[in-house]
């Protein structure tokens, strides 16, 4: 899920953390190890995707009349070669005032196969004007550290837990954790966002599974590319602030997840506004092959 994500007016998804989300833990002291085990029975389809987005719900305080856009999405690699991510969202947002700003968001990433490495950079433009700019990298140096480094905005290092997930070891652990038949994953996530400066508590709910057929409106897309002969699990991912303490996500996605870890029925909620994105183009991608 990659997928900086929008957090006033102009900004209406994290990018990062919904790209990692796109492409598809209490979790032990050894999760690093074990979660690279596990994902290896995990095969995600390269895609490239788009997805149609637009206001689904808001609240007169929010002051949002309407949201249209579209996003690009693009994942390819594999557990011996890494996996890239690559995204990119324009939307537009009008304001009960009828003023509208044009935001566009760009993302690229890179995870090596077992979760040990992670490079990532984001730009986000206001009505075609640079803003923030984010680019570094993360290390898993020991089983006990994550070292990242930041190039932009400004050289920085930080420390991390290592019971954090990247986003490609997250989105294969919800896929693990649905083909288990849990209906419920707790994990720290660092994906880069926030200027780099930030790591997320989330909780992801898995809902029964739906077997191949289950679906009856689906896309013409996603019927031309079979996604209707898999199986799929609604999620719900709540992101919540690690030191805040409270018991209300800072927002919530959830998303109809295909086996093959393509996603649709996107629903991204922040409280006093939500937006959808509803897939309207799906293409799979050569898959490489490892040595």
């Amino acid at each position: 899920m990659p997928f900086a994500m929008f957090r006033h007016v102009p900004d209406t998804v994290r990018v990062l953390t919904l790209a990692a989300l796109l492409c598809g833990a209490s979790l032990a002291s050894s999760m690093a190890g074990s979660m690279a085990a596990s994902a290896e029975e995990v095969t995600l389809q390269p895609h490239r995707a788009i997805y149609e987005m637009r206001l689904s719900d808001a609240r007169s305080a929010s002051g949002i009349v309407g949201v249209d856009g579209r996003m690009v999405y693009e994942f390819s690699g594999s557990e011996c070669e890494g996996y890239t991510l690559n995204m990119r969202m324009v939307t537009q947002m009008t304001d009960s005032q009828g003023e509208t700003n044009l935001t566009d968001l760009r993302s690229s990433t890179w995870e090596e196969g077992h979760g040990n490495k992670f490079r990532f950079q984001s730009a986000q433009y206001l009505n075609d004007k640079l803003g923030d700019v984010t680019m570094g990298r993360a290390l898993r140096q020991t089983p006990n550290e994550v070292q990242v480094r930041l190039t932009q905005p400004a050289q920085a290092e930080l420390n991390l837990s290592p019971k954090v997930l990247f986003p490609t070891q997250h989105s294969l652990a919800v896929i693990d954790a649905a083909k288990a038949g849990r209906s419920m994953l707790e994990a720290e996530l660092y994906d880069g966002s926030e200027q780099g400066q930030k790591v997320y508590d989330t909780t992801s709910f898995i809902g029964d599974a739906r077997p191949p057929g289950s679906d009856k409106d689906l896309e013409a897309p996603a019927k031309e590319r079979g996604l209707d002969k898999l199986r799929s699990w609604p999620i719900s991912i709540g992101y919540f602030e690690t030191k805040g303490g409270d018991l209300t996500p800072a927002y919530q996605i959830d998303f109809l997840l295909y086996e093959n870890g393509v996603s649709r029925k996107l629903q991204i909620d922040y409280g006093d506004f939500s937006i959808e994105g509803n897939l309207s183009q799906l293409e799979y991608l050569q898959k490489d092959t490892c040595d």
